[in-house]
């Protein structure tokens, strides 16, 4: 058995509590659960014994019904978050029914006492899955903190230090942990794809520029043929020209100096080793590198 089929009388359908039909809207469902009468301290008792130790579902039911009051009491607590009351109330609900399946009457608690906690922590888990598209609070202690912070807040705006350090002192927190939930729950959402309505070429989402392209197979290849280019392809092209064309290009082009500067022979350098003008040094080279251009094309 699980909280979500709890009852017979009260059904639970794609996670919503359904109460008898005749219920219309919001308004409807709160007058109709502030009209359930309160249980007695002995019915109490009576129903959560029929239930734990006999499995009666009728019982079950009854203790659920009679206490959806204190649902709606608690989640209109939670309505500056933003969020739907109803779906706040229905957080709620199941938080009351893992609290029914879980109350023991023998401990001399009153189920009030003991579901309150189970329907502020139902609610709470939907709030912080729901309040932000990125999670504020992670841990038991952001949590602690996201929800003390937002009551203590004085003004909309951002906090001052001494607002900061107040919060600290009060929920015995750090202050650079105050600061950095403030910035959280203060920060905007940007959609990832744009608006149908944005239209212009000017505007760019961040799904634009977030895309990692790097593997793709165009990518993939072009980089593959870059790799070639720089190793093998420069050396089957240079092998393809004569001694002096290959001397002239790897000292214009290629060589490395001692300085890690690479090809940085000029036109007279040349000129002068082999006895020639510099025009016909830069002839040599244009052809060259004319013939280079031609295997490697040829390659591709």
């Amino acid at each position: 058995m699980t909280e979500r089929t709890l009852l017979p009388s009260v059904q639970v359908q794609g996670g919503a509590l359904v109460l008898p039909a005749g219920l219309g809207n919001l308004d409807a469902y709160i007058t109709a659960v502030n009209r359930i009468p309160m249980l007695s301290a002995e019915e109490e008792i009576s129903l959560a014994r029929g239930y734990r130790e006999q499995g009666d579902l009728g019982c079950a039911g009854k203790l659920v019904l009679s206490h959806l009051r204190l649902v709606v009491a608690v989640a209109r607590n939670y309505l500056g978050y933003g969020l739907p009351h109803a779906d706040l109330i229905q957080e709620g609900n199941i938080g009351l029914m893992k609290a029914v399946k879980r109350f023991d009457p023998d401990r001399g608690v009153r189920l009030v006492s003991f579901a309150l906690h189970w329907i502020k922590a139902e609610i709470h888990e939907f709030i912080l899955r729901n309040w932000r598209l990125v999670k504020v609070a992670t841990t038991k202690a952001q949590r602690k903190l996201f929800f003390n912070l937002r009551s203590l807040k004085q003004r909309a705006g951002a906090m001052s230090r001494e607002e900061i350090e107040g919060v600290a002192r009060e929920l015995n927190v750090k202050p650079e942990e105050v600061a950095e939930m403030e910035t959280r729950m203060s920060g905007g959402e940007v959609a990832l794809e744009a608006r149908p309505d944005e239209t212009s070429a000017e505007e760019f989402a961040p799904i634009h520029y977030l895309t990692d392209s790097s593997n793709e197979p165009g990518a993939v290849i072009e980089r593959q043929r870059q790799d070639w280019m720089q190793s093998e392809g420069i050396a089957e092209a240079l092998a393809s020209l004569d001694s002096r064309s290959r001397r002239v290009i790897e000292a214009r082009w290629l060589d490395e100096n001692s300085d890690g500067s690479v090809g940085t022979a000029t036109l007279h350098e040349l000129a002068k080793e082999y006895g020639v003008s510099a025009e016909r040094i830069r002839q040599i080279e244009a052809k060259a590198l004319r013939t280079m251009r031609g295997a490697l094309a040829a390659y591709a």
